[in-house]
Protein backbone atom coordinates (compact mmCIF):
# COMPACT_ATOMS: atom_id res chain seq x y z
CA UNK A 1 0.00 0.00 0.00
CA UNK A 2 1.53 3.12 -1.45
CA UNK A 3 1.52 6.37 1.20
CA UNK A 4 0.15 8.58 -1.26
CA UNK A 5 -3.16 6.28 -1.31
CA UNK A 6 -2.96 6.58 2.47
CA UNK A 7 -2.37 10.60 2.49
CA UNK A 8 -5.26 10.51 -0.23
CA UNK A 9 -7.20 8.75 2.42
CA UNK A 10 -6.11 10.61 5.24
CA UNK A 11 -7.12 13.74 3.52
CA UNK A 12 -10.81 12.78 2.82
CA UNK A 13 -13.31 15.32 4.80
CA UNK A 14 -15.95 12.60 5.79
CA UNK A 15 -15.61 9.11 6.97
CA UNK A 16 -13.34 6.84 4.80
CA UNK A 17 -11.94 3.42 4.93
CA UNK A 18 -9.93 1.46 2.80
CA UNK A 19 -9.91 -2.44 1.57
CA UNK A 20 -7.48 -3.76 -0.01
CA UNK A 21 -7.65 -7.32 -1.93
CA UNK A 22 -7.07 -9.32 0.66
CA UNK A 23 -10.38 -8.16 2.83
CA UNK A 24 -8.33 -6.09 5.63
CA UNK A 25 -8.73 -2.69 5.94
CA UNK A 26 -5.38 -0.88 4.95
CA UNK A 27 -6.10 2.90 5.56
CA UNK A 28 -8.56 4.31 8.19
CA UNK A 29 -8.84 8.11 7.82
CA UNK A 30 -9.44 9.96 11.34
CA UNK A 31 -13.08 10.45 10.98
CA UNK A 32 -13.88 7.11 10.16
CA UNK A 33 -11.94 6.09 13.38
CA UNK A 34 -14.17 8.77 15.35
CA UNK A 35 -17.44 6.87 13.87
CA UNK A 36 -16.56 3.66 14.52
CA UNK A 37 -14.39 4.42 17.58
CA UNK A 38 -11.33 2.73 17.08
CA UNK A 39 -8.73 2.14 14.30
CA UNK A 40 -9.51 -0.91 12.24
CA UNK A 41 -6.55 -0.66 10.13
CA UNK A 42 -4.98 -4.28 9.65
CA UNK A 43 -8.37 -6.26 10.43
CA UNK A 44 -10.69 -7.70 8.37
CA UNK A 45 -13.28 -5.56 7.00
CA UNK A 46 -16.18 -7.58 9.01
CA UNK A 47 -14.86 -7.13 12.40
CA UNK A 48 -14.93 -2.93 11.55
CA UNK A 49 -17.99 -2.77 9.79
CA UNK A 50 -20.16 -5.17 10.90
CA UNK A 51 -23.52 -3.57 9.87
CA UNK A 52 -24.92 -6.31 7.31
CA UNK A 53 -26.30 -4.13 4.55
CA UNK A 54 -22.71 -2.39 4.36
CA UNK A 55 -20.66 -5.77 4.72
CA UNK A 56 -22.94 -6.79 1.84
CA UNK A 57 -22.09 -4.09 -0.49
CA UNK A 58 -18.62 -3.94 0.16
CA UNK A 59 -18.03 -8.32 -0.61
CA UNK A 60 -20.06 -7.53 -3.59
CA UNK A 61 -18.13 -4.98 -5.20
CA UNK A 62 -14.90 -6.70 -4.06
CA UNK A 63 -15.71 -9.37 -6.13
CA UNK A 64 -17.29 -7.24 -9.59
CA UNK A 65 -15.81 -3.91 -8.65
CA UNK A 66 -19.71 -2.59 -9.49
CA UNK A 67 -20.24 0.71 -7.14
CA UNK A 68 -22.35 0.23 -5.06
CA UNK A 69 -24.24 1.94 -1.98
CA UNK A 70 -26.34 1.16 0.73
CA UNK A 71 -27.19 3.08 4.50
CA UNK A 72 -25.27 2.58 7.93
CA UNK A 73 -26.89 3.60 11.68
CA UNK A 74 -24.48 5.05 13.97
CA UNK A 75 -24.49 6.96 17.16
CA UNK A 76 -22.80 9.74 18.80
CA UNK A 77 -23.25 11.04 22.40
CA UNK A 78 -26.60 12.77 21.55
CA UNK A 79 -28.34 11.39 18.80
CA UNK A 80 -28.45 8.26 16.20
CA UNK A 81 -26.56 9.14 13.03
CA UNK A 82 -27.47 8.12 9.22
CA UNK A 83 -25.00 7.55 7.12
CA UNK A 84 -25.33 6.88 2.89
CA UNK A 85 -22.43 4.18 2.35
CA UNK A 86 -20.45 4.49 -1.11
CA UNK A 87 -18.19 1.67 -1.82
CA UNK A 88 -16.05 1.87 -5.30
CA UNK A 89 -13.39 -0.09 -6.79
CA UNK A 90 -10.15 2.11 -7.04
CA UNK A 91 -7.72 -0.09 -8.66
CA UNK A 92 -9.79 -1.81 -11.30
CA UNK A 93 -7.22 -2.76 -13.56
CA UNK A 94 -5.35 -5.01 -10.69
CA UNK A 95 -6.10 -5.88 -7.51
CA UNK A 96 -9.31 -4.77 -6.45
CA UNK A 97 -8.96 -2.18 -3.60
CA UNK A 98 -12.76 -0.61 -1.87
CA UNK A 99 -12.90 2.89 -0.75
CA UNK A 100 -15.64 3.22 1.12
CA UNK A 101 -16.88 6.42 1.93
CA UNK A 102 -19.26 7.25 4.52
CA UNK A 103 -21.50 10.62 3.86
CA UNK A 104 -23.24 11.99 7.11
CA UNK A 105 -27.51 11.91 6.28
CA UNK A 106 -28.25 12.86 9.41
CA UNK A 107 -29.67 15.99 8.73
CA UNK A 108 -31.67 14.87 5.78
CA UNK A 109 -33.39 11.96 7.56
CA UNK A 110 -34.00 14.38 10.36
CA UNK A 111 -36.45 17.24 8.26
CA UNK A 112 -37.73 14.22 6.33
CA UNK A 113 -38.99 13.08 10.06
CA UNK A 114 -39.73 16.92 11.34
CA UNK A 115 -42.15 17.16 7.69
CA UNK A 116 -43.42 14.13 8.17
CA UNK A 117 -44.91 14.59 11.97
CA UNK A 118 -45.57 18.19 10.86
CA UNK A 119 -48.36 16.36 8.44
CA UNK A 120 -49.65 14.13 10.97
CA UNK A 121 -49.80 16.78 13.73
CA UNK A 122 -51.49 19.19 11.64
CA UNK A 123 -53.28 16.18 10.22
CA UNK A 124 -54.73 15.31 13.68
CA UNK A 125 -55.45 19.05 14.61
CA UNK A 126 -57.49 19.82 11.80
CA UNK A 127 -59.35 16.05 12.10
CA UNK A 128 -61.27 17.17 15.63
CA UNK A 129 -62.96 19.74 13.88
CA UNK A 130 -63.93 18.78 11.31
CA UNK A 131 -65.67 16.18 12.24
CA UNK A 132 -67.41 18.00 14.50
CA UNK A 133 -68.54 20.24 11.83
CA UNK A 134 -69.84 17.28 9.66
CA UNK A 135 -71.44 15.82 12.56
CA UNK A 136 -73.46 18.81 13.60
CA UNK A 137 -74.14 19.72 9.76
CA UNK A 138 -75.93 16.08 9.16
CA UNK A 139 -77.54 16.61 12.32
CA UNK A 140 -78.90 20.04 11.45
CA UNK A 141 -80.23 18.26 8.68
CA UNK A 142 -82.07 15.66 10.15
CA UNK A 143 -82.85 14.97 13.34
CA UNK A 144 -82.60 18.90 14.67
CA UNK A 145 -84.16 20.45 11.43
CA UNK A 146 -87.05 21.76 13.30
CA UNK A 147 -85.74 22.02 16.52
CA UNK A 148 -84.73 25.67 17.11
CA UNK A 149 -82.93 25.43 20.37
CA UNK A 150 -80.65 22.74 18.96
CA UNK A 151 -80.00 24.34 16.03
CA UNK A 152 -78.63 27.54 17.74
CA UNK A 153 -76.53 25.15 20.09
CA UNK A 154 -75.16 23.48 17.32
CA UNK A 155 -74.63 26.72 15.12
CA UNK A 156 -72.77 28.13 18.29
CA UNK A 157 -70.41 24.81 18.38
CA UNK A 158 -70.03 25.01 14.56
CA UNK A 159 -68.56 28.83 15.24
CA UNK A 160 -66.44 28.08 17.92
CA UNK A 161 -64.95 25.14 15.84
CA UNK A 162 -64.62 27.58 12.62
CA UNK A 163 -62.84 29.75 14.24
CA UNK A 164 -60.11 26.70 15.92
CA UNK A 165 -59.57 25.69 12.23
CA UNK A 166 -59.07 29.96 11.43
CA UNK A 167 -56.74 30.13 14.47
CA UNK A 168 -54.86 27.45 13.03
CA UNK A 169 -54.46 28.24 9.91
CA UNK A 170 -53.53 32.26 10.60
CA UNK A 171 -50.56 30.79 13.21
CA UNK A 172 -49.64 28.37 10.24
CA UNK A 173 -49.04 31.71 7.93
CA UNK A 174 -47.26 33.58 10.68
CA UNK A 175 -45.06 30.98 11.25
CA UNK A 176 -44.26 30.22 7.55
CA UNK A 177 -43.92 33.95 7.21
CA UNK A 178 -41.23 34.01 10.19
CA UNK A 179 -39.28 31.35 9.20
CA UNK A 180 -39.31 32.70 5.65
CA UNK A 181 -37.35 36.07 7.04
CA UNK A 182 -35.91 34.36 9.68
CA UNK A 183 -32.17 34.57 8.56
CA UNK A 184 -32.43 38.51 7.96
CA UNK A 185 -32.30 40.53 11.08
CA UNK A 186 -34.95 43.61 11.28
CA UNK A 187 -33.15 46.71 11.97
CA UNK A 188 -35.86 49.35 12.52
CA UNK A 189 -36.14 51.04 15.59
CA UNK A 190 -38.80 49.91 17.88
CA UNK A 191 -39.68 51.65 21.58
CA UNK A 192 -40.32 48.64 23.32
CA UNK A 193 -41.91 50.48 26.09
CA UNK A 194 -44.19 52.34 24.56
CA UNK A 195 -44.89 48.52 22.12
CA UNK A 196 -45.52 47.02 25.36
CA UNK A 197 -47.99 49.48 27.00
CA UNK A 198 -50.19 49.10 24.08
CA UNK A 199 -49.98 45.37 24.11
CA UNK A 200 -51.21 45.50 27.38
CA UNK A 201 -53.86 47.78 26.68
CA UNK A 202 -55.26 46.41 23.85
CA UNK A 203 -55.58 42.74 25.98
CA UNK A 204 -57.11 44.59 29.03
CA UNK A 205 -60.99 43.58 27.74
CA UNK A 206 -59.80 40.14 27.37
CA UNK A 207 -58.16 39.93 30.86
CA UNK A 208 -61.30 40.95 32.84
CA UNK A 209 -63.07 38.64 30.72
CA UNK A 210 -60.86 36.19 32.11
CA UNK A 211 -60.56 37.55 35.33
CA UNK A 212 -56.96 37.81 35.02
CA UNK A 213 -55.22 41.42 36.54
CA UNK A 214 -52.60 42.40 34.35
CA UNK A 215 -49.85 44.37 35.56
CA UNK A 216 -47.19 46.06 33.86
CA UNK A 217 -43.55 47.69 34.54
CA UNK A 218 -41.75 49.57 32.30
CA UNK A 219 -38.50 52.08 32.57
CA UNK A 220 -39.69 55.82 32.58
CA UNK A 221 -36.65 56.09 29.71
CA UNK A 222 -37.93 55.08 26.07
CA UNK A 223 -36.10 51.40 25.78
CA UNK A 224 -35.49 51.36 21.91
CA UNK A 225 -34.36 47.92 20.49
CA UNK A 226 -33.62 47.08 16.32
CA UNK A 227 -36.89 45.08 15.01
CA UNK A 228 -39.63 44.46 13.72
CA UNK A 229 -42.41 46.31 15.96
CA UNK A 230 -45.20 43.50 14.11
CA UNK A 231 -43.30 40.53 14.63
CA UNK A 232 -42.65 41.99 18.77
CA UNK A 233 -45.85 42.89 19.18
CA UNK A 234 -46.84 39.17 18.11
CA UNK A 235 -44.43 37.79 20.81
CA UNK A 236 -45.78 39.57 23.61
CA UNK A 237 -49.26 38.86 22.27
CA UNK A 238 -49.03 35.46 22.70
CA UNK A 239 -46.92 35.07 25.88
CA UNK A 240 -49.76 37.29 27.90
CA UNK A 241 -52.07 35.41 26.10
CA UNK A 242 -50.97 32.30 27.19
CA UNK A 243 -50.56 33.43 30.30
CA UNK A 244 -54.10 33.95 30.57
CA UNK A 245 -55.45 30.55 29.34
CA UNK A 246 -52.99 28.58 31.45
CA UNK A 247 -52.38 30.94 34.11
CA UNK A 248 -55.28 30.47 36.43
CA UNK A 249 -58.29 32.79 36.97
CA UNK A 250 -57.88 35.45 38.92
CA UNK A 251 -54.68 35.24 39.26
CA UNK A 252 -52.02 38.50 38.21
CA UNK A 253 -49.95 38.48 35.18
CA UNK A 254 -46.73 40.23 35.55
CA UNK A 255 -45.32 41.89 31.92
CA UNK A 256 -41.69 43.66 33.06
CA UNK A 257 -39.26 45.60 30.82
CA UNK A 258 -35.72 46.39 32.14
CA UNK A 259 -33.71 49.03 30.91
CA UNK A 260 -30.50 48.17 28.84
CA UNK A 261 -27.46 46.57 30.37
CA UNK A 262 -24.99 43.75 30.18
CA UNK A 263 -26.84 39.87 29.08
CA UNK A 264 -24.47 37.37 29.27
CA UNK A 265 -26.80 35.09 26.84
CA UNK A 266 -25.88 37.97 24.53
CA UNK A 267 -22.47 38.81 25.27
CA UNK A 268 -23.43 42.31 25.05
CA UNK A 269 -26.02 45.27 25.80
CA UNK A 270 -29.72 44.21 25.96
CA UNK A 271 -32.83 43.80 27.38
CA UNK A 272 -35.34 41.40 29.26
CA UNK A 273 -39.00 41.47 28.56
CA UNK A 274 -41.26 39.07 30.87
CA UNK A 275 -44.02 38.04 30.95
CA UNK A 276 -44.86 35.55 34.55
CA UNK A 277 -48.06 34.35 35.93
CA UNK A 278 -49.27 32.29 39.12
CA UNK A 279 -50.75 29.31 37.47
CA UNK A 280 -50.25 25.51 38.25
CA UNK A 281 -46.44 25.70 36.54
CA UNK A 282 -44.77 22.88 34.18
CA UNK A 283 -43.31 19.86 34.67
CA UNK A 284 -39.04 20.11 33.98
CA UNK A 285 -39.32 17.44 31.57
CA UNK A 286 -42.06 19.66 29.37
CA UNK A 287 -39.77 22.38 29.71
CA UNK A 288 -37.58 21.84 26.72
CA UNK A 289 -40.09 20.85 24.59
CA UNK A 290 -42.53 23.80 24.62
CA UNK A 291 -41.33 25.63 21.36
CA UNK A 292 -42.02 22.69 19.26
CA UNK A 293 -44.82 22.59 17.26
CA UNK A 294 -48.16 21.45 18.00
CA UNK A 295 -46.41 20.49 21.41
CA UNK A 296 -48.95 20.90 24.87
CA UNK A 297 -48.30 19.93 28.17
CA UNK A 298 -52.14 19.21 28.81
CA UNK A 299 -53.63 18.67 25.07
CA UNK A 300 -57.28 18.42 26.03
CA UNK A 301 -56.88 21.66 28.15
CA UNK A 302 -55.04 23.55 25.17
CA UNK A 303 -57.50 22.57 23.15
CA UNK A 304 -60.31 23.69 25.46
CA UNK A 305 -59.10 27.32 26.00
CA UNK A 306 -58.46 27.85 22.25
CA UNK A 307 -54.80 26.67 21.93
CA UNK A 308 -53.19 25.67 18.46
CA UNK A 309 -50.10 24.59 19.65
CA UNK A 310 -47.37 27.00 17.36
CA UNK A 311 -47.74 29.98 19.51
CA UNK A 312 -44.68 29.55 21.28
CA UNK A 313 -43.06 28.39 18.59
CA UNK A 314 -43.91 31.67 16.14
CA UNK A 315 -42.57 33.05 19.68
CA UNK A 316 -39.16 30.82 19.58
CA UNK A 317 -38.61 32.17 16.00
CA UNK A 318 -39.42 35.96 15.86
CA UNK A 319 -36.84 35.80 18.50
CA UNK A 320 -34.19 33.99 16.87
CA UNK A 321 -34.62 36.52 13.90
CA UNK A 322 -34.27 39.33 16.45
CA UNK A 323 -30.83 37.36 17.43
CA UNK A 324 -32.53 37.26 20.74
CA UNK A 325 -32.65 34.80 23.70
CA UNK A 326 -35.71 33.12 25.01
CA UNK A 327 -35.97 32.42 28.38
CA UNK A 328 -38.63 29.43 29.77
CA UNK A 329 -38.74 28.95 33.80
CA UNK A 330 -41.14 27.46 35.53
CA UNK A 331 -42.17 25.17 38.36
CA UNK A 332 -45.48 23.01 39.55
CA UNK A 333 -47.37 24.88 41.84
CA UNK A 334 -44.93 28.07 41.68
CA UNK A 335 -46.32 29.72 38.25
CA UNK A 336 -44.49 30.58 34.87
CA UNK A 337 -42.41 33.24 33.53
CA UNK A 338 -41.28 33.76 29.72
CA UNK A 339 -38.56 36.14 29.20
CA UNK A 340 -37.23 37.08 26.09
CA UNK A 341 -34.05 38.58 25.80
CA UNK A 342 -33.11 40.93 23.35
CA UNK A 343 -30.41 43.20 21.75
CA UNK A 344 -29.97 46.93 21.55
CA UNK A 345 -27.60 47.52 18.98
Amino acid sequence: MSPDAIAIVNALPMPAVLIGPEERVEASNPAAKALFGHDGTGRHYITVLRQPATLDIIESTLRDGTARDARFLGSDATRNTTWRVSARDVAPKGRRRVLVVFEDMTAVEEAGQIRRDFVANLSHELRTPLTALLGFVETLRGPAKDDEAARARFLAIIAREAQRMAHLVDDLLSLSRVEADERRRPLEPVDLGALTSSVVATLEPLARQKEAHLQVEVPEAKVIVPGDPGQLRQVLTNLIENAMKYGGSGEDIEVSLTSPEFQPALRRSGVCLSVSDHGPGIAAHHIPRLTERFYRVDAHRSREVGGTGLGLAIVKHIVNRHRGRLRIESAVGHGSRFTVVLPVD
